[in-house]
């Protein structure tokens, strides 16, 4: 029997100790193999994003997300993940009606796809309360505040938040309010640098940035955006690691050839 032990997995503590410590690396994952992939990588937090709705589903927006889409592919995602700490999105009008419905809704994705945190967008009072509430229950909650993708329609489009100082004040008080409320980490997206260095240095848990420069306590990217298969999508914040699109071409072009020649299969592709 080999000596060698899994490597323990990381929980909503470890990421509340990381405050002000090593930088949490957090991207997202829709499957089962890129689950796998990056939890072999060594990220820390594998979310699964309601992103699914643009880089996998198509959709212009995240808002025609459904709950059960969300836990078809958190579940999916789970069977891949056996070290990160995994959080799902809650999808739109799943958590904003009421409570209860928030409850419910939220118990389900746990439940059902093994996650260890839900995702919510907003900071308001109300999404306050309701935060409140799912961590009294023990639902752990991770908060998503400046751009919020749900809110598209009604911020005017893809647009950076908290430009000016009424703005930077309501994305603090929003960050307070969450913390208070006892989300173990915020998502701070499209928020100019300086505003969340101040937001990270106010609240006492860990500011997540995308488009959110270097002074937050980590950071999260988009899986397909990073290793360049969404050739569309080329944001000023986006950093490419990969230019995975042109492999795949490249690659289905040459199996494609080989096909065509007769090349393949070859003996030794062949019982």
């Amino acid at each position: 029997m080999s000596s060698e032990r899994a490597p323990r997995a990381v929980t909503v503590r470890d990421i509340q100790n990381r405050k002000g410590g090593e930088l949490i690396v957090a991207v997202t994952a829709y499957d089962a193999l890129f689950g796998r992939l990056v939890d072999e990588a060594g990220v820390d937090i594998v979310l699964v994003g309601d992103s699914v709705g643009n880089v996998v589903a198509g959709f212009d927006s995240t808002l025609p997300v459904t709950l059960e889409q969300m836990i078809y592919h958190g579940a999916a995602v789970r069977r891949g993940v056996a070290r990160a700490l995994l959080a799902v999105d809650m999808p739109f009008l799943t958590y904003q009606v009421d409570e209860a419905r928030a409850i419910e809704n939220c118990g389900r994705v746990m439940q059902q796809t093994g996650a260890d945190a839900v995702k919510i967008e907003g900071g308001s009072e109300r999404i306050a309360r309701t935060v409140e509430r799912l961590v009294e229950i023990g639902i752990p909650v991770m908060g998503h505040i400046g751009f919020t993708p749900q809110s598209v329609n009604a911020l005017g489009g893809h647009r950076v938040q908290g430009r000016d100082e009424d703005g930077a004040a309501m994305l603090a008080a929003q960050a307070k309010r969450l913390e208070q409320s006892g989300a173990f980490a915020v998502v701070l997206e499209l928020v100019p640098a300086a505003v969340a260095g101040r937001i990270t240095a106010q609240v006492s848990i860990p500011t997540i940035g995308i488009g959110a420069g270097a002074a937050c306590d980590g950071q999260v990217l988009v899986l397909p955006d990073l290793l360049g298969l969404n050739e569309a999508f080329s944001p000023r914040f986006l950093k490419q690691y990969a230019n995975l699109a042109g492999t795949v071409r490249d690659a289905v072009r040459a199996y494609g050839e080989d096909v065509r020649a007769r090349r393949y299969p070859a003996d030794e592709h062949s019982f």
